[in-house]
């Protein structure tokens, strides 16, 4: 089997509440030791995802190990009960907690092995916060961007104009910016009797709401550096959203999405936009014809939702795929996240 460098776009660090107390606090009271009765994160939904989802240890020993173990060079490591920071509806909890995950998993993680890059949480409650923070984590911290909720309880998406300067942040930084999705909470999911059928669309969902916005409401033609990836979701998704808001921007762009200048599929071409891509997915040639091969990666998604034998699998499976050119495959598996997450 050929040999490829691979840098993972998306892994998953284990955040667990005991340790993250130690690095927070509210309203300026430390909170280190004290024993809290319920969790700091809000809870996804109303699965008992421990039941639904096998999850491998995700600690820094096991994370090393199986960097060494699959040759990947590095991982960017995203939260796992921080996935539903967006359903945090206390601003000023919301700052607290993003300080004290980043700090905690810069020391826990990425201060202690160059392999394990850090994301940040960025509290997008407050954006005159969200901005200092993310710029504390990337000046002081060495993390490479940060992280935002699919799923959020604001009353706006990140097209709002009100994100603007958290995008101009980003811009001055050059760092790279992640949807992730998670909580099912706010999309309608409430009937459904069994998870299997909440977790096949509780990423997607998220994640082509807040494209929509942010093409629409011209987000990527007022920050043309802006770097954002669409994670979790594969990548199916988009030729169908790009047919689908080309169809509306023909119809009714010119009245409803007045700051769009370009096409939608013209933005999502455009070098703005990544997205991550499942190993088997039989679409992504099809996507690679209509997106370009620039700015689709590789992610792991290490240690949810499977036992980690069968993460063992994925990258031999996807070196094998004879429907992509070697060179593709080089882009997918490492290029493109070291152009996104600027390591070149």
């Amino acid at each position: 089997m050929k040999k490829f460098r691979v840098i993972d776009v998306d892994g998953h660090c284990i955040e667990r509440d005991r340790e993250l107390l130690n690095y927070a606090e509210y309203r300026g009271k430390p909170l280190k030791g004290v024993d809290a009765p319920i969790s700091i994160w809000p809870s996804l939904d109303g699965w008992f995802r421990v039941a639904a989802d096998a999850v491998s240890a995700g600690d820094p020993e096991a994370w090393v190990s199986f960097l060494e173990e699959t040759g990947i060079e590095k991982t960017f490591l995203y939260p796992t009960n921080g996935l539903a920071f967006g359903l945090i509806q206390d601003r000023y909890w919301a700052v607290s907690v993003a300080k004290a995950y980043n700090d905690w998993l810069h020391n826990t993680y990425t201060g202690r092995d160059a392999r394990l890059q850090g994301i940040a949480l960025i509290p997008y409650q407050d954006v005159p916060a969200a901005v200092t923070e993310l710029r504390r984590a990337v000046t002081e911290l060495g993390m490479r961007g940060a992280v935002l909720p699919g799923a959020t309880v604001q009353a706006r998406a990140f097209g709002h104009a009100d994100f603007d300067p958290l995008w101009a942040e980003a811009e001055r930084l050059d760092v790279a910016l992640a949807i992730h999705g998670a909580p099912s909470k706010g999309f309608g999911f409430d009937y459904f009797d069994t998870f299997i059928k909440t977790h096949t669309l509780e990423h997607p969902f998220a994640i082509m709401i807040q494209i929509t916005s942010m093409i629409f409401d011209g987000v990527f033609e007022r920050f043309p550096r802006l770097r954002v990836a669409f994670l979790e979701s594969g990548c199916g998704w988009v030729p169908f959203m790009m047919d689908r808001m080309d169809e509306e921007f023909e119809r009714r762009g010119a009245r409803w999405a007045p700051s769009l200048k370009r096409k939608p599929s013209e933005v999502i071409r455009g070098g703005n936009i990544y997205v991550s891509c499942e190993v088997e997915e039989r679409t992504l040639p099809y996507v690679i014809e209509l997106m370009g091969e620039d700015n689709i990666f590789f992610a792991s998604d290490y240690p949810h939702e499977r036992q980690r034998d069968a993460f063992l699998k994925d990258i031999p499976e996807f070196i094998e795929r004879n429907d992509l050119s070697d060179k593709v495959k080089e882009k997918i598996l490492s290029r493109n996240t070291e152009r996104f997450y600027r390591l070149d």
